[in-house]
């Protein structure tokens, strides 16, 4: 993926100079690209004046940010109590299967990632997978490849 140094700027430059907006202008970054491409900590370093190992030691500091190209989609998968007692090791193994991923992979056309996260606060619906910001509760192996497929088609906006 080729990121316009455009881009980068006008994320930048929508922040005072102030190493206290740092955080902010890299959850930026995230949201436009799905990962914080290195151009952009580079061009962050130079308009803020502090070192790159600072902002990298920030970015890979929060979950919420990535220096790795994520999917187009992200999916979460819940592996917290309620989650693992009803069953979400069963559907990790029915994603890895179906889209040949494990934690914190992404697929080779870049549709999907996956992440498992420790709870996602939805412990009434578990097992729980959240794609994108769409929560889908009481999930089951048999009814992710359909899952899957809505997406596939873009048929889930």
């Amino acid at each position: 993926m080729q990121i316009a140094k455009e881009e980068i700027m006008e994320i930048l430059q929508a922040y005072p100079q102030e190493q206290r907006y740092s955080l902010a202008i890299l959850q930026d970054m995230q949201r436009k690209y799905n990962y914080i491409p290195r151009e952009g900590m580079e061009a962050l370093a130079e308009y803020l004046g502090c070192p790159l190992s600072s902002l990298y030691s920030m970015a890979t500091f929060y979950k919420a940010l990535s220096l790795k190209p994520k999917g187009e989609h992200i999916i979460k998968m819940c592996d917290g109590t309620a989650c693992h007692i009803r069953g979400s090791a069963r559907l990790r193994d029915g994603i890895t299967r179906l889209l040949g991923i494990d934690n914190g992979e992404t697929t080779p056309d870049g549709l999907f990632s996956l992440e498992l996260v420790n709870c996602l606060g939805s412990c009434a619906l578990a097992p729980v997978v959240v794609i994108d910001d769409t929560y889908y509760g009481k999930m089951t192996v048999e009814k992710l490849p359909g899952l899957l497929d809505t997406y596939r088609r873009g048929e889930n906006t």
